[in-house]
């Protein structure tokens, strides 16, 4: 199975940039970030036209949001958690081929990387912590194979980020 992950930064703004990457690598399964569209405005007709026609979405508008397109049928419904309970639509996942797909959009954090001075800072260790945990011992973790993908917003070192 081919998986693509692409943190879009609107997808109504760059569908025909993401219609051409699946014309041109054709993965079986796109999952997409930062899509800052709520899901009645989401553009499916293009998607469908390509055969991606199992699609779960989870948006908002102006901010976050997280899409699973795929050419496969899902295996069951999709779902999400609601990490840090905060309604911020950040992740979703379908399984698809005996695989759960988790998709992921974890918060940047802001320029300050102290909690006290930053709350963003904060959410993002809290919303990482909690995504540890689930996926560590966590009683509802998921079960059977996994992916994990998506824009997880960790770059440790200065060579990581390029601007």
């Amino acid at each position: 199975m081919k998986i693509a992950t692409w943190n879009i930064n609107s997808v109504r703004l760059r569908e025909e940039i993401v219609l051409r990457f699946l014309r041109e690598n054709t993965p079986d399964v796109l999952c997409l970030q930062e899509t800052k569209c709520p899901d009645d405005k989401f553009p499916h007709e293009g998607f469908e036209g390509l055969g991606y026609s199992h699609r779960a979405i989870r948006g908002e508008k102006g901010y976050n949001g997280v899409a699973i397109l795929s050419r496969l049928p899902f295996d069951t419904d999709p779902a999400h958690r609601d990490f840090c309970a905060k309604g911020d639509c950040r992740h979703l996942s379908a399984r698809v081929g005996g695989i759960t797909v988790h998709n992921f959009y974890v918060p940047a954090g802001g320029d300050i990387p102290d909690r006290e001075a930053n709350p963003k800072f904060g959410h993002k260790l809290d919303f990482v912590d909690e995504m540890r945990d689930w996926f560590g011992t966590g009683g509802d973790a998921p079960e059977g194979p996994s992916v994990l993908v998506g824009d997880l917003n960790i770059a440790p070192g200065e060579h990581d980020v390029w601007s």
